[in-house]
């Protein structure tokens, strides 16, 4: 397809800002810049109809990491990257609440549980002993302990007997959030184009040149906003992470409230509409999902399905209504990489699977970059 007089003119030319992403970063980051910038032409390049990567494909969890999971992290990362690493988690969800608002985000804040199957005693064991040192850790981030210990009372089965509760966790309605704020960029003036994906960029002393499968465009500065699919496009060590989901049909009078984490945080599941919303099993198959790949499988499907059977709604008859994944972004330490790759090109990547919680933080820290 040939792009008129017209197009060249009013999208594709004299750009300050060219932003590749349209997810969480990306937009954040048009936000962020535009406030900063409000007469600079910013225009974000998204290669999928919506975006592409986790931002609509997550579960919507407003969370920061159960007790099995931030002890996890403390084998690799120190205390204070630990710490460093939650303190993002929260101020990236609180100016994600503050840009939006929760009502137009569907914000509900029932708490998190962590659930322990009865054939991990040890994982439980565990957790409730390091749980004191682990409040004491985040004390200071909190002003009050996160970590308690409750009874089963939603019922499941073949899990222990109690389970460990985060009052401060929430949950969103992901649609809601992206398409309020598609919606809070774009009357800003911020132009977004999909479909367009960008194939590869160089940079001189007066602009970077974007090459993308329509035709090649420049701007005075690029930002890239890609996170799973980091490294097709630049050399970072951002791997690929697939993360299936499924959603059941209405429930009828479902008294599950809550984020619900098993596993170390490998299987995830909530409520959302009077449904049960469930995902994980990536660690059945750790190599196959390292893809750029949407899609399920029959292995991680049907673990899930095992899991709605004897854990979740073991005597609720229940159908899966939809099945659908997405790709998160992951490396070896779960700090973000915010940084310039040039002189006109910067990159905010590698959200270790907690886009919904620090997305908004990571692009204003990419727009940051920019003086």
């Amino acid at each position: 397809m040939k792009l008129s007089y017209w197009d060249i003119k009013s999208w594709l030319s004299h750009i300050d800002f060219c932003i590749v992403g349209s997810g969480i970063v990306g937009l954040s980051c048009a936000l962020q810049l535009k406030l900063r910038y409000p007469k600079s032409k910013i225009l974000v390049l998204e290669k999928g109809i919506l975006p592409q990567g986790a931002s609509t494909k997550n579960a919507g969890f407003a969370c920061f990491g159960s007790l099995s999971e931030l002890l996890n992290d403390l084998k690799s990362h120190s205390e204070d990257e630990v710490i460093k690493l939650v303190t993002q988690r929260v101020e990236g969800l609180t100016i994600l609440r503050k840009t939006l608002g929760d009502t137009a985000i569907r914000y509900q804040q029932f708490g998190g549980y962590e659930l322990f199957a009865k054939t991990s005693p040890e994982l439980y064991e565990t957790c409730l002993s390091k749980k004191e040192e682990i409040n004491i850790l985040l004390k200071p981030v909190f002003k009050d302990n996160v970590f308690s210990v409750k009874s089963n009372i939603f019922k499941f089965q073949n899990i222990q007997e109690h389970n460990i509760f985060n009052p401060f966790e929430g949950q969103i309605d992901t649609g809601c959030m992206m398409e309020a704020l598609l919606h809070k960029v774009q009357v800003m003036g911020v132009k977004i184009l999909n479909s367009i994906e960008v194939k590869a960029f160089s940079e001189d002393q007066n602009a970077v040149h974007i090459e993308t499968n329509l035709c090649t465009l420049s701007a005075s500065k690029l930002l890239i906003a890609t996170n799973g699919f980091t490294s097709q496009l630049i050399q970072e060590k951002v791997k690929p992470a697939r993360a299936q989901v499924l959603i059941t049909t209405q429930i009828p009078n479902l008294n599950i409230k809550g984020s619900f984490h098993l596993d170390e945080g490998y299987y995830y599941f909530r409520n959302i509409d009077n449904r049960i919303l469930l995902g994980g099993g990536r660690n059945l198959d750790f190599k196959g999902e390292e893809t750029f790949n949407f899609g399920e499988t029959e292995l991680i499907q049907s673990q899930l399905e095992h899991l709605l059977k004897t854990v979740i709604l073991p005597t609720r008859p229940f159908e899966i209504e939809q099945r659908w994944s997405g790709i998160m972004g992951l490396g070896s330490q779960k700090r973000p990489i915010v940084k310039p790759l040039g002189n006109r090109v910067y990159c905010g990547v590698r959200l270790g699977g907690m886009g919904v919680a620090i997305g908004g933080l990571i692009g204003a820290d990419l727009a940051n970059l920019i003086t």
